[in-house]
């Protein structure tokens, strides 16, 4: 199936399930941003501990009901980086009028800060930024980044990807085909996602640091986005959420669990994680 209409197949039962993305069908009820992920939100090991132990893969499965469908979290890319930029962006007046592929959420809050957004297939990004069609683009992480070749069309490589701390891939199953399933079948299939979902965070994690050196050895220019931006992004997102939460009331009752869990753990982790990280890398 072309890249953006897995649900679309899954849905009809032209295919049974499907590996996608689900921000990417935010047009069919925006809540499913969180299936993947939202600016500002949760890293892997967060978004992981949300589904399986917070409720919010119960929520999401609600959500794809109606759809005629079913999730479940089949892989996880980390944080993701920021982009790749043809000309350097300090503040948010260069980002006006920039084209930039970059899709769910994220790309909302681009659109308030000056950012022409188009949203892509990934195999279409390196043709579109080499071309320029788009002046920037944001795929995932070194080791993807890589093999796109986007080293090769753009200079400036930015971090950290705020809009997707830590993607959510999924499978999605036509909910006919699924309740059809024997029943000793469906936690087979419930079993293998976790596997997969693990398997795949630990091999992002093995395989960018050293990507990323490699792109650091071919000139690509390594750049945080500067506190302007981002606190400019961090204002438009939880003013989109806001906005949406009052339009939707799927969008509402997910983001008002998931805000609940966001605190807590972020609580923790500022305990935890942050303090163990700082002490960590303190050289």
């Amino acid at each position: 199936m072309p890249g953006l209409q897995v649900l679309d197949a899954v849905q009809t039962g032209a295919v049974e399930c499907g590996h996608t993305a689900s921000y990417y069908y935010t047009g069919k009820n925006p809540a499913l941003a969180f299936g993947t992920a939202v600016p500002f939100g949760l890293n892997a090991q967060q978004q992981n501990a949300w589904f399986y132990q917070g409720g919010g893969l119960e929520l999401m499965q609600e959500i794809y009901a109606p759809l005629g469908a079913i999730n479940f979290p089949v892989g996880n890319t980390g944080t993701q980086m920021g982009g790749w930029f043809k000309q350097g962006v300090n503040s948010v007046q260069n980002l006006q009028g920039l084209k930039m592929r970059i899709p769910g959420l994220g790309g909302e809050v681009m659109e308030r800060l000056g950012v022409t957004v188009q949203v892509l297939p990934g195999g279409e990004t390196y043709i579109a930024l080499e071309r320029g069609i788009v002046d920037a683009a944001e795929w995932v992480g070194p080791h993807d980044d890589e093999k796109l070749g986007l080293q090769d069309a753009a200079r400036f490589y930015y971090y950290p990807g705020w809009w997707e701390p830590g993607a959510s891939l999924e499978v999605q199953i036509n909910l006919k085909a699924w309740q059809e399933l024997p029943t000793e079948y469906q936690p087979v299939i419930k079993t293998a996602c976790v596997e997969a979902n693990l398997t795949m965070l630990s091999e992002y994690e093995g395989r960018n640091g050293a990507a990323l050196q490699r792109l650091l050895d071919q000139g690509v220019e390594l750049r945080p986005y500067s506190p302007e931006i981002r606190t400019a992004a961090e204002t438009a997102a939880f003013a989109i959420y806001d906005e949406k939460a009052s339009e939707n009331a799927d969008f509402q009752r997910v983001y008002g669990q998931w805000r609940t869990f966001r605190n807590e753990v972020f609580a923790w982790n500022r305990v935890n994680e942050l303090q163990l990280s700082n002490v960590a890398n303190r050289g």
